[in-house]
């Protein structure tokens, strides 16, 4: 099955389905989650300092037999790791852990006030020496983006925030669009939380598809790029079997009114 990509700044590009890595702490459940998602197609891995399991996918890709450059792979910046020093310090420890010499994309996790922007000109830094291929962040409101064009000499290609049918954001993915920021929706099955949508629920009749197929299927729609997560193979299989439909302008019209402002993860709406 071919993925698609979405085209980042440069000669980057991104696979539009990858396999969200947070909580997956247990090195033989990630072998199994990661040696899934390898076989039924997956090439893009979502990692993180703060998911304490970047060495689990440093082994695991080492022993795919699959080249480095067949993965796109991303880790995140922890918000204890702020500040120009430490962040390029603990970013050398997450090469040796990923055992890479670069990673597709680096990402600050959240807006941490007072030291996002010395954060931000270290991965500036990390960029101008090819560490990086692409750098960008995650949990940034417009307020945050919009500041960024006071200090930032490479602007973020990829803004990675809990987006889902329940939560819409689209505001912000407006503005991601008009500033050509790739928009990567994380927890895209909203934990869970909201499986019982009549809506949804006739719409994935509809298409034949389950319900977390359409929940997925919303979100490349819109241009996304999609962060399921799973360590169930059967679960990693279905997450990924999106690519044979497309949902129409009714289905659309219906699913845009689904809106409740649901977040099931960390919030920075309130982060000055």
């Amino acid at each position: 099955m071919k993925i698609p990509s979405v085209k980042l700044p440069g000669s980057n590009s991104i696979p539009q389905i990858g396999l969200g890595l947070w909580q997956v702490k247990d090195q033989s459940e990630f072998k199994t989650s990661f040696e899934a998602g390898l076989k039924y197609g997956y090439r893009h891995f979502d990692s993180a300092q703060a998911y304490v399991n970047e060495q689990f996918l440093g082994e695991a890709w080492k022993q795919s037999g699959h080249g480095r450059e067949e993965l796109f792979i991303t880790t995140k910046i922890a918000v204890q790791n702020f500040g120009y020093n430490k962040a390029q310090r603990t970013f050398a420890e997450s090469l040796e852990k990923l055992q890479t010499d670069y990673v597709d994309l680096l990402l600050l996790h959240f807006p941490v006030p007072l030291l996002r922007k010395k954060s931000w000109q270290a991965l500036e830094a990390i960029h101008t020496t090819g560490q990086a291929k692409t750098i960008g962040v995650s949990n940034y409101m417009i307020r945050h983006l919009e500041e960024m064009k006071d200090y930032a000499k490479v602007l973020p290609a990829v803004n990675q925030v809990e987006l889902h049918i329940f939560l819409q954001q689209p505001e912000l993915v407006k503005y991601c669009q008009d500033h050509d920021i790739v928009v990567e929706a994380y927890s895209p099955l909203a934990h869970a939380r909201a499986m019982d949508n009549d809506v949804i629920v006739g719409i994935a009749k509809k298409h034949h598809k389950t319900y977390a197929q359409i929940m997925l299927r919303w979100c490349i729609e819109r241009g996304m790029v999609v962060l399921p997560k799973s360590v169930t193979p059967s679960r990693i299989e279905q997450n990924i079997d999106i690519f044979d439909f497309r949902l129409d302008n009714d289905d659309m019209k219906l699913i845009a009114a689904q809106d409740q402002d649901l977040r099931t993860a960390w919030s920075p709406v309130h982060i000055p």
